[in-house]
């Protein structure tokens, strides 16, 4: 071998053990680099940053390497102006925010509903009726300012026959209990804490949205859906009724570059881990299904579809069995589905009947308790009701609208033993020193 020979191999060899160093450097940083990722959600009092918090807490509970920042924001508008210029990586958004190019969809997450409170005395009981009315709307920017418009035209209303302000949410609940506005509009989440607060004033009611059929002709991103009667107090109750009114969906959303691994890590969490969700917050509860995921009418964001697809089969396994067997039998399966469903529907209501009833046992065992050890066993005996729920959440026992009735009387007996713990501290003689 010549000398130039010898000096190109020793150059190839040089190459090839840097490349085979950068490699290694690099496979190793993966593995043990952690990303940081910034979740845009909303205000503090709304769904959005309570459920951001959860998605962050499991999240870096079940994957280290993956630290999540909640931050807030003032709504969906600027959540996905922020995904678009790669300001932050991941957000929450009402599913009818116009999308921007740069972003891709991770997961469908839970119904939010039209919240319309007013006044008794301000005889508003259709949205037509607040004419002339004084209202109260959310941020400008915000989901909840944005979709009222559209509404509030398809039933004649127009920013010249409204005295509307656009105010903070406290600024708003504040203005609806002290008399200053005659109605408050709001899109949330079913059972939200704070318009669970505001609707114990007795002068308060929820008027219903109906007309879904002609709204989703200009607004096909609507959906039917109802308030469960006594969804904000069983005692009352409120709804005194089933009340129909209309929703819209939250999506989680990322930017296009947020790294694939990560993406598919969060969507795994939204599903395989679940009932950690639901402890933390139980609106979780709602995450839709992997398939109603998959069909938001937008891209999925590359991480996710690789989670979606993961256990998809091949052609082959899709279509080994005879066609003519399938449809000879799919007539016979459609009729058994159909009753195996009413009956589920059935044995799911009742489930969480029997819940809601062991709850009114415990808060009255509550009232009635004479010490702390006493309150210390009920209060044991109320988290393993909720361990029960959540593991017949997980398995279908219940259905996630039955969960959403339950957590009402969970929370009462969750405060009345608070408050029990403070009459007994009242009445507790203060020990001497030893």
């Amino acid at each position: 071998m010549g000398k130039w020979g010898r000096w190109g191999l020793g150059l190839v060899v040089i190459v090839s053990v840097g490349v085979a160093i950068a490699s290694v450097t690099k496979f190793i940083y993966d593995r043990n680099r952690i990303y940081t990722v910034r979740l845009a959600t909303g205000s503090p009092t709304g769904e959005y940053y309570a459920f951001g918090n959860a998605i962050a807490q499991v999240t870096e509970a079940n994957e280290p390497k993956i630290r999540i920042e909640v931050i807030e924001s003032d709504g969906s508008k600027q959540n996905m102006d922020d995904v678009h210029t790669h300001a932050v990586d991941l957000a929450l958004v009402q599913n009818d925010t116009p999308i921007k190019r740069n972003v891709r969809a991770i997961a469908q997450l839970y119904p939010e509903m039209f919240h319309l409170i007013a006044n008794k005395d301000a005889n508003i009981n259709t949205l037509s009726d607040l004419n002339g009315k004084r209202i109260a709307l959310m941020p400008e920017g915000s989901g909840s300012y944005d979709l009222f418009w559209p509404l509030s035209q398809h039933y004649g209303l127009t920013k010249d026959n409204l005295q509307f302000r656009s105010m903070t949410v406290n600024e708003a609940h504040r203005s609806l209990q002290n008399g200053s506005v005659d109605a408050l509009f709001r899109i949330i989440g079913l059972g939200n804490n704070s318009v669970a607060e505001l609707l114990t004033n007795e002068q308060l009611k929820l008027v219903p949205i109906d007309q879904i059929g002609a709204l989703q002709l200009t607004q096909p991103y609507l959906e039917s859906t109802i308030i469960p009667k006594g969804s904000y107090d069983g005692g009352s109750p409120v709804p005194s009724e089933d009340l129909p009114v209309v929703a819209v969906s939250a999506l989680l959303i990322a930017n296009a570059d947020v790294h694939p691994d990560v993406v598919k890590a969060i969507t795994r969490i939204l599903y395989e881990h679940r009932s950690e969700l639901v402890r933390i917050n139980p609106r979780t509860a709602n995450i839709q299904s992997p398939d109603t995921s998959q069909n938001l009418g937008f891209p999925l964001h590359e991480g996710a579809r690789s989670y979606y697809t993961q256990d998809n089969p091949s052609f082959l396994v899709t279509y080994a069995e005879p066609i003519g067997l399938l449809m000879s039998v799919s007539i016979l399966l459609c009729s058994s589905l159909w009753q195996g469903r009413q009956w589920l529907i059935s044995n799911q209501k009742d489930r969480a009947d029997r819940y809601n009833l062991e709850i009114l046992n415990l808060i009255e065992k509550i009232e009635q308790a004479k010490d702390f050890n006493e309150l210390q066993e009920l209060r044991q005996q109320l988290f393993e009701i909720l361990r029960k729920v959540v593991v017949d959440l997980d398995i279908d026992r219940i259905s996630p609208e039955s969960f959403q009735s339950f957590t009402f009387p969970w929370e009462v007996a969750n405060t009345a033993i608070r408050h029990q713990e403070i009459i007994l501290s009242g009445r507790k003689t203060p020990l001497s020193k030893s």
